[in-house]
């Protein structure tokens, strides 16, 4: 099974300093067909205006993933971790037993464009957490570089959930396959750009959604950039 999600069929939020797209319920947008997939719970294509930002709020039992595509995000936590996040960084905090951050945009002229990834965690009440690791563009060239994995692997960022995350630029011909268990799910979404999955055109922002399929072919690619997700069914 796969199906297109497109990318107008988000959720959407103006609240004027922030610009969201959700791809699951979240918020005020409530869709009982799109309450997450698998372990994958939340999606948000966040847009943070010059000198805006989110303030300190709280998290419990969550692994929270942010991919930066433009600008900069500045983190702040409980857990004493100060940080910024440019294009190319993918940053994990563990919520766990209870963790308060801000993120923040203080560029003077610029939009912070970024995703905002929540995966339910394997187990609760764990310590916080926080890891911060950069992937090089020449290392997701042509090919799904492993990000996110609950082991590390190749260098990854760790999450405390059974799912793993995979980025890659296509375009031209430029192709790649990730081999995926018939009994798990998967979640393609196309950050910019436009590719074909699985023979199925998608433009910016949309999303394929896999199950009981054995294999995700990319192909086609037009300045594209995408997250694929190996998901807990």
């Amino acid at each position: 099974m796969l199906q297109i999600r497109r990318s107008d069929a988000r959720g959407y939020a103006d609240h004027g300093w922030l610009k969201s797209h959700h791809s699951f319920s979240f918020a005020e947008y409530f869709d009982p067909a799109w309450m997450g997939w698998g372990n994958l719970r939340v999606i948000n294509e966040d847009r943070i205006a010059p000198g805006t930002g989110f303030g300190t709020h709280g998290h419990r039992d969550m692994e929270i993933i942010s991919y930066v595509l433009q600008g900069n995000l500045a983190h702040k936590d409980s857990m004493g971790n100060v940080k910024g996040i440019p294009p190319g960084d993918v940053q994990r905090m563990s919520a766990g037993t209870g963790v308060r951050h801000s993120e923040f945009n203080h560029a003077p002229n610029a939009t912070t464009h970024f995703l905002q990834i929540w995966i339910e965690p394997d187990v609760t009440g764990i310590e916080p957490g926080y890891e911060q690791k950069s992937f090089a563009e020449a290392d997701k060239r042509g090919q799904l570089r492993l990000v996110v994995s609950p082991d590390g692997a190749q260098g990854s960022v760790t999450v405390h959930a059974d799912a793993a995350m995979y980025a890659g630029l296509f375009d031209g011909e430029e192709t790649a396959e990730l081999a995926i268990k018939p009994d798990r799910k998967a979640y393609v979404h196309l950050v910019r750009g436009a590719l074909d999955v699985n023979g199925q055109r998608l433009q910016g922002g949309d999303a394929a959604v896999l199950a009981q399929e054995s294999v995700i072919q990319l192909s086609g690619g037009r300045d594209a950039e995408v997250l694929v997700f190996d998901l807990a069914a």
